[in-house]
């Protein structure tokens, strides 16, 4: 079990490690496993990052974000050019029916609104959206459409964990309510954890993911 002192050095090594952040403007603070982010960064993509490097390191058991996005003045666009740029990109994104995707713009902060067939669409989509000049934030209130019968996605999100050779998949249950996946168990890593949430979200018809599985180091 790492010390929040160990935790502090290596949540910041890994800061320092990404490519796509800032470091030298991000404060690290640990309590108890609980890592909190604060300072400032240049862009949503640059925060982003930075949140998911954290999440990386081995032993952080929680992630409190106190950074704020300072676009610099080059960056900086009005909500109406945000909301043109956002609509462009989904009207070219070939993969998505006319329409789907409805984009409001506050502040920078885009939601973005609809359905979609399958979760790879809705990440797609979320990512595009976050590279945008002037984005300060996202909101991803995408649902996807029903899909097949919870036997099927159950079986289906099981044979995924089992094809990715996790030695502990077999320590993640699986239950499905509906259209709405609950897991539950235990992982060694976030990495384990994250593969087990993205394999439910591949599975066809899922509109939820409810993760309750606990990392154990």
């Amino acid at each position: 079990m790492k010390s929040d002192s160990q935790l502090k050095q290596d949540v910041t090594a890994e800061l320092h490690w990404e490519p796509a952040v800032n470091a030298s403007q991000i404060g690290v603070e640990v309590k108890d496993g609980i890592v909190t982010l604060a300072g400032h960064v240049d862009s949503y993509t640059e925060k982003w990052n930075a949140e998911r490097a954290a999440q990386r390191v081995a032993g952080v058991t929680g992630l409190a974000i106190a950074m704020e996005v300072l676009l610099p003045g080059t960056s900086q666009r009005d909500d109406a050019d945000i909301a043109r740029s956002a609509e462009d990109l989904l009207t070219w994104s070939s993969f998505l029916p006319k329409d789907s995707i409805k984009v409001m713009v506050e502040k920078g902060w885009v939601t973005l609104t609809g359905q979609v067939r399958w979760d790879f669409e809705r990440r797609d989509v979320t990512s595009s959206i976050r590279k945008l000049m002037g984005v300060t934030g996202v909101s991803d209130q995408i649902t996807i459409k029903p899909g097949v019968s919870a036997t099927v996605v159950k079986s289906d999100i099981e044979a995924a964990l089992k094809r990715r050779a996790q030695s502990d998949a077999e320590l993640i249950t699986v239950d499905v309510k509906g259209s709405e996946v609950f897991l539950s168990g235990t992982a060694h890593t976030w990495a384990e954890r994250d593969m087990a949430s993205h394999a439910a979200w591949s599975a066809p018809g899922v509109q939820s993911v409810v993760d309750n599985i606990v990392v154990t180091y």
